[in-house]
């Protein structure tokens, strides 16, 4: 009865070193392709598919794990170059819009003024009847208005694409962070279950 004991912790110990150390049996297996060429919910996906799970532990080659976490760096960032792309428009927009606003309150002021002056109405030193100055400064009011509007629209499609590209990345860290860790503790749990599981094995060699 001890004898096959001792057999099923060596069967045992047998099969979790092939999960583990896969690379170390048979030599290094190629990367799978969609670590090198799918999106990081792919690879995600494909490292719960293929990855096995012994006692609520993940088994996880190194080299893969190494390169999901090379690919998960790299699409943080290329994020934050695009963070940084997008605040760069955003000011411009935002210098745009101030720009825009400025020269439309002055347009409004040289509009009052000239409501004053019925009688004779000079636009930037041209003598101009009502009517067609009227026209032309409402034209001028009309056409900024759209620009200003349009500006601002952008401005707040821009801020949109922004926080939602923060977020995601926030999300990404966690999920990235929450999986380095578990897979730390699990290698860490791994590590002290097999020294223990030898120790076992060598003191009942003993005796």
């Amino acid at each position: 009865m001890r004898l096959n004991l001792e057999i099923r912790r060596i069967i045992l110990l047998a099969i979790t070193a092939l999960i583990c150390l896969p690379g170390q049996i048979s030599g290094q297996p190629a990367m799978p392709e969609i670590l090198e060429t799918g999106t990081l919910e792919e690879q995600f996906g494909f490292i719960r598919e293929r990855t096995q799970i012994y006692n609520n532990f993940r088994a996880i080659r190194e080299d893969m794990f190494q390169k999901l976490r090379s690919n998960s760096l790299d699409s943080m960032n290329k994020a934050g170059n695009r963070i940084a792309v997008l605040n760069a428009d955003l000011e411009t927009r935002h210098d745009e819009i101030d720009s825009l606003t400025l020269l439309l309150e002055n347009v409004r002021g040289d509009l009052d003024l000239a409501v004053r002056n019925r009688d004779s109405i000079a636009f930037l030193g041209i003598p101009m009847h009502k009517t067609g100055y009227n026209l032309l400064v409402w034209s001028i009011i009309a056409g900024l208005s759209f620009l200003l509007v349009a500006g601002g629209l952008a401005f707040l499609r821009n801020r949109n694409v922004m926080v939602n590209t923060l977020r995601e990345i926030e999300e990404l860290r966690e999920e990235f962070e929450s999986y380095r860790r578990s897979s730390r503790e699990k290698r860490e749990k791994m590590t002290m279950e097999h020294f223990n599981e030898i120790k076992k094995l060598r003191e009942g060699l003993q005796d």
